[in-house]
């Protein structure tokens, strides 16, 4: 049964203005402490009985403190209804912000006010719409706006405005990004609609949550800019503290060697693993992301004059911003080429890269089957020390693109070697430019194969 009491604290100056605290109490359902701005003497408190009513025989009173004391402890109760009616938290701040809302005379107004969640949503819309992000960025962008609207779902806060988010609950938010996965058991109802594999399993590694608060961050600068926020919360906290909270930490690069390459393109593999080590391989070859990678087709391959086949496509996460159109071009290496005309650039495992039996863990199992199991270390936040791991437990699909990256550097020649120019120099980018042919050369040289040549059929000529 509902109780609502008031409590405040006694003194011996009898015209002393004491707070007036309030607890709600409804048996196991709720318990909750709650701070007004009331304030009376321990005399005019002292007419009054727990709940609020005037003591039998009283006739004399601080009329205004009666009403005040009533009026409080009927919102204490509508806020109450509404807490449950809308499955909030029940603990003092969601409490507190809905009876504030009531003392508002312009309640009304707030109310219709849009919500942070739903702001969030029109920037990603308008930044689309605008061409300040592209498809691919906006839905990572909208990753970290579901996670705002799960964030404040739990806490019992879906109806907070942006202006209301301040410091310490930005605070919070960083903290329920880490910890997410602790939240799933006991609000099954919020993660029931989601795939089962985003649902969040463990904690979260330390660069992704710097991500998400930077995109975060990106939203609030620009509310702050359309004066639709006094301040963004990322400027109510220290220059130190926002520092530290965005501090980006990588661990040394892990990318597999010529030699460990070489030995996943010639090591005999169970069936299961076939079409992830040739996804995997030509992916290598490429060096391309993997989002790139999977919508490639055969359309994607050309000739060159000189009889050289490559794949060309528009690179870069926001496609849409880029100043130019210029395509990548990358010639193929023979292995790829045969994989690439064999499988006719269709590779079933690559198109689920997440989940039980997805990409990332089929690599993972390839690369364990092919031996590669050199040690690298892995930072641990927990103890802050590093950790020695397999390289297979850490493979993902950025492996391809850091290990093409890794060959390529080591058989290109360096522009500034012969002190012509300094680093960074400019004009050794004017004097020359590497072509297709040029590029076949060192691909072949860094991969181990020899070079060929195809007609427009692609078919290779001998």
């Amino acid at each position: 049964m509902l109780k609502i009491t008031f409590i405040a604290k006694t003194s011996k100056e009898k015209r002393a203005l004491l707070p007036v605290r309030f607890r709600l109490y409804d048996g196991r359902k709720a318990d909750i402490s709650h701070r007004s701005s009331i304030k009376g003497t321990a005399e005019d408190l002292s007419k009054f009985t727990p709940d609020g009513q005037l003591k039998p025989h009283v006739t004399v009173y601080n009329r205004k403190l009666f009403e005040a004391i009533t009026k409080e402890i009927e919102y204490m109760r509508k806020a109450y209804e509404l807490m449950k009616k809308q499955g909030m938290d029940m603990n003092a701040r969601v409490l507190d912000t809905l009876i504030l809302g009531m003392h508002n005379p312009i309640e009304q107004v707030r109310q219709e006010a849009k919500t942070l969640v739903a702001q969030f949503g029109e920037y990603i819309q308008k930044a689309l719409r605008d061409n300040v992000m592209g498809e691919k960025r906006a839905a990572h962008v909208s990753i970290v706006r579901d996670k705002v609207d799960r964030f404040l779902r739990i806490k019992g806060l879906s109806h907070l405005t942006a202006g209301e988010f301040d410091d310490q609950m930005l605070m919070e938010f960083r903290q329920f990004l880490y910890d997410e996965y602790k939240y799933v058991s006991d609000h099954r109802d919020i993660y029931k609609d989601m795939r089962p594999q985003n649902i969040p399993e463990k904690r979260l590694a330390s660069n992704t949550v710097v991500s998400q608060m930077k995109m975060l961050q990106t939203f609030f600068s620009e509310l702050e800019f359309d004066h639709e926020v006094d301040r963004s919360p990322f400027r109510l906290i220290s220059k130190e503290r926002r520092k530290a909270v965005m501090k980006t930490k990588y661990d040394e690069p892990v990318y597999l060697t010529a030699d460990e390459f070489k030995k996943v393109l010639s090591a005999k593999v169970s069936k299961c693993y076939q079409d992830v080590r040739e996804a995997f391989v030509v992916n290598c070859a490429i060096g391309c992301r993997i989002s790139e990678f999977t919508s490639m087709t055969m359309d994607n391959i050309s000739v060159s004059e000189d009889g050289i086949p490559y794949v060309h496509y528009l690179s870069g996460k926001n496609v849409d911003r880029e100043e130019t159109n210029v395509e990548v071009q990358t010639p193929l290496v023979r292995f790829a080429f045969d994989i690439i005309m064999r499988t006719g650039f269709i590779f079933k495992t690559a198109r689920n890269i997440y989940g039980k039996m997805g990409y990332n863990v089929q690599l993972k199992g390839l690369l364990e089957e092919c031996g590669i199991n050199r040690k690298v270390p892995v930072y641990n936040e927990e103890t802050k020390r590093n950790e020695y791991k397999p390289i297979f437990e850490l493979a993902s699909t950025k492996l391809a693109r850091k290990t093409h990256v890794d060959m390529m550097s080591k058989v290109q020649i360096n522009l500034y070697a012969s002190g012509l120019h300094k680093p960074g120099s400019s004009a050794v980018n004017r004097y020359t430019a590497l072509e297709i042919k040029d590029r076949f050369t060192l691909l072949n040289l860094a991969f181990g194969q020899k070079p060929y040549k195809v007609n427009n059929q692609l078919e290779i000529v001998k």
